[in-house]
């Protein structure tokens, strides 16, 4: 795990003098056990290794004092997890280990860069990364737990913000709601041919032993987050996958088998069934796209500058043009609206059809920048982005509205003010239960690491 830690120094911009010192702690600390959370210790060495984590290097206070603190908070929530069963799935935990890795082989240049500076395989490295992050997601899932119950009412939200100064107001920044019509540029049938009888010849490579599926798939795949652990998907269920992949994927019984080509919303596949546990599996695939060529962008170009014009002269409206029109299947039912997916304060998922300028970048920066120069109203030049998908397509799309940055007003802001308040009152449910952990847990720490103003002070027991 220290090993695991350092990394975040050696990726991060403080490379160039983090990671001797952290090469030297680990060489000098003789480990003891300075804290005991119930019958779990707190080591030394786990106190060093997060102090030298760029990700803890905000913090405030002593970080000796800090660090041990927020390890028994962690220790407490584990413990309790425990008693109430609360678990946090596998193909969760692994997604998420594999987002990080692929960030830092990128950082590092490739995964036997990474592998030199760890000095310690991939395998290992997403070994001690898995544990790390499934106790940090058990956590949240007990946090979450704890505060499920906890609900607002308009009455409470009032009372909050009633007597709370203008400019101590949250500021709402700019929000957006925008429509959008796509054409899909038209990719000749030879185009499509080549591409399946590309995958076609890496089947039959892979069946015939020629070489490992694993191979082929860092060399060609067009998934950039899969590709660097040779095609490999974490553990998944059918419904977490696109249709047609997952109709095929889990089809498939012989690991030594691959797939016939399959065609998704993303490109084209090969797949390979790796493991199943339960109602999930394990793939590995390889995906590969059609290029699409500048003439046929081009032309779908000229076709959306057409159709924009028949808007412009009411043939018919932008709405019913997305609606029968686009090749867009997200938001064609919705008249082109696109919706904005975000997290609730008290769990699960709401759509929003308002977009923070930085969210609509997140969805494309072709199309963030585009709306950007738009008034209300206004209809766009055709412009080419990248799609949600990781495929290239045509666009226009109009600005359907545009609420400038203002204090938040509970007229216009209710839901914003009802999270904030929510919010403080679950963080209040919270540290009243950790404090009451603390009466029914024992706690022993060390004397040499007692003299510290902690933000529950509970830990030292008279």
């Amino acid at each position: 795990m220290r090993k695991l830690l350092a990394i975040l120094a050696i990726l991060s911009p403080l490379t160039s003098h983090l990671s001797p010192l952290v090469a030297q702690q680990q060489n000098n600390v003789i480990d003891e056990v300075v804290w005991v959370v119930g019958d779990e210790a707190i080591l030394r060495s786990d106190v060093e290794s997060l102090r030298r984590d760029p990700s803890w290097s905000q913090i405030k206070g002593n970080p000796y004092c800090v660090i041990p603190e927020r390890l028994a908070i962690q220790k407490l929530f584990l413990h309790q997890a425990a008693i109430d069963s609360v678990e946090v799935g596998e193909a969760q935990v692994n997604a998420y280990v594999e987002e990080r890795i692929n960030e830092w082989v990128m950082t590092a240049g490739s995964r036997e860069k990474l592998e030199e500076y760890m000095s310690m395989p991939i395998s290992q490295i997403r070994e001690e990364l898995f544990d790390r992050y499934r106790d940090e997601m058990t956590v949240s899932r007990m946090r979450e737990k704890l505060t499920e119950d906890v609900k607002v009412n308009p009455a409470e939200v009032r009372r909050y913000f009633r007597d709370m100064p203008e400019d101590s107001l949250p500021l709402i920044p700019t929000q957006v709601e925008v429509e959008i019509l796509v054409q899909q540029p038209r990719i000749p049938e030879d185009e499509i041919n080549r591409v399946k009888e590309e995958l076609r010849g890496m089947a039959e490579r892979i069946t015939s032993g020629g070489t490992s599926f694993s191979t082929l798939a860092i060399l060609n795949s067009e998934d950039k987050e899969s590709k660097l652990q040779g095609g490999e998907l974490p553990y998944m269920g059918k419904g977490e996958l696109d249709p047609a992949f997952a109709n095929v994927a889990f089809n498939l019984t012989d690991p030594k088998k691959v797939s016939k080509v399959v065609e998704s919303e993303f490109g084209f596949h090969i797949i390979q069934l790796v493991d199943r546990r339960g109602d999930k599996a394990k793939f590995r695939h390889i995906l590969r796209r059609p290029v699409v060529a500048q003439a046929d962008i081009d032309a779908a170009l000229l076709r959306l500058d057409s159709i924009a014009d028949d808007i412009r002269k009411e043939k018919f409206t932008f709405e019913d043009g997305a609606a029968y029109i686009s090749d867009d299947k997200d938001t064609r039912n919705n008249h082109g609206l696109m919706t904005n997916q975000k997290q609730k304060p008290e769990g699960g998922m709401i759509q929003t059809p308002k977009f923070e300028m930085g969210e609509l970048a997140n969805v494309s920066s072709e199309l963030a920048r585009v709306v950007d120069g738009l008034e209300i109203g206004e209809i766009s030049k055709p412009f080419q982005m990248t799609n949600r998908r990781m495929k290239t397509v045509c666009a226009i799309v109009k600005l359907k509205n545009r609420i400038k940055a203002h204090r938040a007003s509970m007229s216009e802001d209710f839901q914003v003010l009802r999270d904030i308040v929510l919010n403080r009152k679950k963080a209040e449910t919270i540290d009243e239960w950790i404090r009451q952990k603390q009466k029914t847990t024992y706690v022993r720490i060390n004397p040499e690491w007692c003299d510290c103003e902690f933000e529950y002070p509970g830990w030292v027991k008279e």
